[in-house]
């Protein structure tokens, strides 16, 4: 296999070291050695403690909450591999924070997703691979390789129980709508939309359901769920509109603020989150959160990009 890039070493920062451990042994590596502290005023203080110089270096860090901490975090690790001679520096982040803000959609604000992707290339990263991202073009924001993976096979195979049971896959807003018919080309399954518009006096949200749900087992796919709140009114919607059963999957469980205490009192049966962002506690120990492991996912595209083999066979 092509080794110009030396030997692969994989690395993990701060933010989700489970999930990196998961990689390692699916890779059939050792996480690599290094020393990451903070200094009592939060700075990050980090050293590599092996030999680097000419090798693969992969460095997994979702830039999840504490989201400004883990992001600084990664482009300092980053900056110490390329000072210390790595051949290739890929930045693995199965999350990529700041990506809801991707365009100029009021006057005066920023475009954070392009400044993050700045960032990102100064530091001296050389590649990155990431997963869901909340709209595609990003890819376009880097001018370095982006490995754009979707955990759609994660859930495909998890929702695959249901697919002689009358399933329609739900977008819970019109943006949506080409990654939900991707799921129910793949499941075989009916598309319903859910769109979101004022009262007449603005001072509620109505939910019109689009598509045939009356008696249907309906999932509602979105690729982020942060405070559950359209998640929990979309939900009580499709049972309003005569849904039989209502679960939801999506990619990256940020879930904060009232995310969990919304979650209980839903009409959802069950949400599907994976392991994109590390779950907390209160999320696993809840009976209507499952979370589902990207790692051999990720592993995979790792082994792949290392051996300079197709990527784009992942997602078949």
């Amino acid at each position: 296999m092509a080794m110009q890039n030396g030997q692969l070493k994989f690395f993990s920062g701060s933010a989700h070291p489970e999930l990196a451990q998961e990689i390692a042994n699916h890779l059939g590596v050792s996480l690599g050695r290094s020393k990451l502290k903070r200094f009592s005023d939060t700075e990050v203080s980090f050293q590599i403690d092996e030999n680097i110089r000419g090798t693969d270096v992969f460095i997994l860090q979702p830039t999840c909450t504490p989201v400004d901490a883990n992001l600084v975090e990664l482009c300092l690790m980053i900056d110490a591999f390329r000072r210390s001679s790595a051949a290739r520096i890929t930045a693995v982040m199965p999350y990529y924070g700041y990506a809801r803000q991707d365009r100029k959609d009021k006057p005066r604000v920023p475009i954070s997703a392009k400044l993050v992707a700045n960032l990102l290339s100064a530091a001296g990263a050389n590649r990155v691979l990431t997963m869901d991202l909340h709209k595609a073009q990003i890819q376009a924001f880097f001018d370095i390789p982006v490995d754009h993976l979707f955990a759609a096979p994660v859930f495909i195979e998890y929702l695959s129980r249901y697919r002689e049971r009358g399933l329609t896959i739900v977008s819970p807003d019109a943006g949506g709508v080409e990654r939900a018919r991707a799921y129910a080309r793949r499941l075989g399954a009916d598309l319903a939309i859910i769109d979101k518009r004022r009262s007449e006096d603005g001072a509620a949200e109505v939910m019109n359901v689009v598509g045939e749900v009356q008696d249907r087992i309906c999932i509602i796919q979105d690729d982020i769920v942060d405070t559950a709140g359209t998640l929990n009114r979309s939900a009580a919607a499709l049972r309003d509109n005569g849904a039989a059963r209502v679960l939801a999957c999506a990619v990256h469980g940020v879930l904060s603020g009232p995310a969990l205490q919304r979650i209980e009192e839903s009409a959802l049966e069950k949400l599907v989150v994976t392991n994109t962002i590390p779950p907390k506690s209160e999320f696993v120990a809840s009976d209507k959160v499952e979370v589902l492991s990207v790692a051999s996912l990720l592993g995979k595209a790792v082994r792949s990009i290392h051996d300079e083999t197709s990527v784009s066979s992942l997602f078949v």
